[in-house]
């Protein structure tokens, strides 16, 4: 069944129209539930310029309602899920800022390590404002926030919140195995789990310099070996503390 927007039962005057060519100019008839034409003349294939794509951006059954999705819709989904993950995870920590303001610290690092590293964003980014996520159900049911508790606790929390946003299972897989060991890399690991860990890396060093400023010997030998990405590296040594009281 289609929604009333795409139903043909619905449909008024002016549901199948004209359309310029963006490469030739020539005219491409559309109807209004076509996603994509080629044009006959060049075979330049396009979008269809009327359709509306705002509820098929984030609504889980756009592919059953209008068909297989087009890569800018795709990438479009992408950007929106990502910001609807932020929402998510700051409506689930409620008043607590600090935990706010580290996961959206650590999706800001992730995002410009992924993007340097070639990582899948989408999975990058849900999973650096996913990854303490379990913290509230560790505390509540272990009475205590250790990394542990918080790698089993989280990826059921975080695959909820996803399904609930219409995330691809593909895509939920991975986030909720990032998750769930995001603390303890093993032998053999994604560039998007890369990514996550040297990310979160970077936020607990600043946050830890903060409360106890770090010699410029730690550091220097934790930029050496803790990190699991040249990306990752070189971003501490721009965003950690030099001088004295850093990386001399």
């Amino acid at each position: 069944m289609k929604c009333p927007g795409q139903d043909s039962r619905y449909w008024k005057p002016g549901a199948i129209f004209e359309a310029e060519c963006p490469k030739c100019g020539n005219k491409v008839e559309f109807f209004k539930d076509d996603t994509v034409r080629r044009c006959k003349k060049c075979g330049y294939r396009f979008l269809n310029p009327s359709l509306d794509f705002g509820c098929a951006a984030y609504c889980k059954y756009a592919e059953q309602c209008i068909g297989n999705l087009p890569p800018e819709l795709v990438s479009q989904r992408e950007d929106l899920l990502k910001d609807r993950v932020a929402i998510e995870m700051k409506r689930y920590f409620k008043n607590d800022f600090k935990r706010i303001g580290h996961a959206t610290r650590v999706a800001r690092y992730a995002e410009k390590i992924g993007k340097s590293e070639g990582g899948n964003l989408a999975v990058i980014l849900a999973a650096a404002y996913l990854h303490d996520i379990g913290i509230k159900e560790a505390e509540r049911k272990h009475q205590s926030n250790a990394v542990r508790f918080q790698e089993e606790e989280g990826p059921p929390v975080a695959k909820e919140i996803l399904e609930k946003l219409g995330a691809p299972e593909g895509l939920i897989e991975e986030v909720c195995d990032v998750v769930g060991h995001h603390h303890h890399p093993r032998t053999e690991e994604t560039v998007n789990f890369k990514c996550l860990y040297d990310a979160d890396m970077i936020t607990n060093l600043e946050e830890a310099h903060k409360q106890k400023p770090l010699s410029a010997g730690n550091l220097a030998r934790l930029l050496e070996k803790a990190f699991l990405t040249k990306s990752g590296r070189e971003l501490a040594k721009e965003v950690l503390p030099s001088g004295d009281e850093g990386i001399s």
